[in-house]
């Protein structure tokens, strides 16, 4: 049977390294891009910044402590998104089968492919290269039987790293790590094997299984014992299709107005309204989702009888999930969400419907010469000069 060969490949520090290859002034500097709110988090550094402890999902505040002297910057997605589509068109030069993990990491399934590669280390140093020649951005990869001993190869030697493992050399490797290193072992899990004075891999792989059983309960026991040994069966697979296309906003502080839900709500409205135009689809389910200064979160969501991408249509139903919540504390979040999606695309023939079609053809030629702000609300214009620093989160 013919051995299974994966290769995980991730780009290092990517969004970091994007804007220190497009801005001299932040090369070799403690770079931090994130949200600049009080309550944002860092999405990536460079790596001069993580040597002062600062990492990825770290709170702003935080990373600000560690790293004063850093360069803060919230970053340009919509660029970083366009050099991603890059480098995965370049991964599908190089395998079959390609998963994304996220914007910046991927599996190949590279398996069967010997008869086109000197070696699977000349293979992957080719890709590299590629990826450095076109985007000048640096990638590490990992090559092994599985997904999980291939993501964990890439992670060895970053940055620019380049790690191999067998299926005759995996416990080796495996065996001395820390057993943080798994899938699926985060703080309480760690501090449960700690509690049974579990390190390593290695201890950990030569535990009873019944030990682990009493502590952790048979099905995260048999996944540990399972991973330990570099046992994973999953296969690599393309992801599938979004399930549904929404938008959220974090306030930097609790907004506490009916007015301002309803400033946010229409912009919400107006940029999911415009997703799903700009992908040729239309949406039955429209969700509101609603968090609270507390975290307490609500999800509503209402089923309209005929699919939309409108902003109108979309708006008028949050707006009206939100009145029926019946919410008047500080809001913390809020979000909308529209799935059950009909893709037909098919043009009423109703003469509302038909000038409808007109009216928003002519709003995303707009929108798509000048960006998502060459035309708005006058509504939410007046709002947008004062409230500039506001961060949105995508769902």
């Amino acid at each position: 049977m013919r051995q299974r060969l994966v290769m995980h490949v991730d780009m290092d520090a990517f969004f970091a390294s994007i804007e220190q290859r497009d801005h001299e002034e932040y090369r070799g500097k403690p770079l931090i891009v994130g949200g600049l709110s009080g309550r944002g988090v860092v999405s990536t550094c460079s790596y001069e910044a993580r040597r002062f402890g600062v990492h990825s999902a770290m709170p702003i505040v935080r990373a600000k402590r560690l790293c004063p002297q850093g360069i803060f910057i919230e970053g340009d997605y919509a660029h970083y998104r366009a050099v991603s589509q890059a480098i995965f068109a370049i991964f599908a030069r190089y395998a079959p089968v390609v998963e994304p993990l996220s914007i910046d990491e991927a599996f190949l399934d590279i398996t069967g492919m010997e008869l086109l590669m000197e070696s699977p280390r000349a293979y992957a140093e080719k890709l590299k290269a590629e990826i450095r020649e076109k985007t000048g951005l640096v990638a590490s990869v990992g090559i092994a039987p599985n997904k999980f001993l291939a993501k964990l190869a890439s992670d060895l030697e970053k940055p620019d790293g380049l790690v191999i493992i067998t299926e005759e050399g995996k416990q080796a490797v495996l065996d001395p790590l820390p057993v943080g290193r798994i899938w699926g072992v985060g703080e309480k899990t760690a501090a449960r094997l700690e509690a049974l004075r579990i390190r390593t891999i290695g201890q950990l792989r030569r535990t009873p299984r019944e030990k682990l059983v009493r502590s952790l309960g048979a099905h995260m026991a048999d996944h540990l014992l399972a991973l330990a040994s570099g046992i994973d069966a999953r296969p690599v697979a393309p992801r599938e299709a979004a399930k549904s296309i929404g938008k959220e906003v974090t306030f930097p502080a609790d907004i506490e107005s009916v007015e301002e839900v309803e400033r946010v709500l229409l912009d919400l409205a107006e940029k999911v309204g415009y997703r799903l135009r700009r992908k040729g689809c239309k949406g039955r389910t429209i969700q509101l989702k609603l968090r609270l200064g507390d975290f307490r979160t609500y999800t509503r969501s209402r089923t309209l009888a005929e699919a939309t991408c409108y902003d109108r249509d979309i708006y008028e139903t949050a707006l009206a999930l939100y009145r029926a919540l019946g919410v008047h504390q500080g809001i913390r979040l809020l979000g909308i969400a529209i799935s059950g999606f009909d893709t037909s695309g098919a043009i009423s023939l109703f003469h509302e419907e038909v000038r409808k079609e007109n009216l928003y053809a002519a709003i995303d030629s707009i929108k798509k010469r000048f960006g998502e702000q060459g035309i708005t609300k006058a509504h939410l214009l007046k709002r947008e000069r004062a409230d500039d620093g506001d961060k949105e989160d995508e769902v």
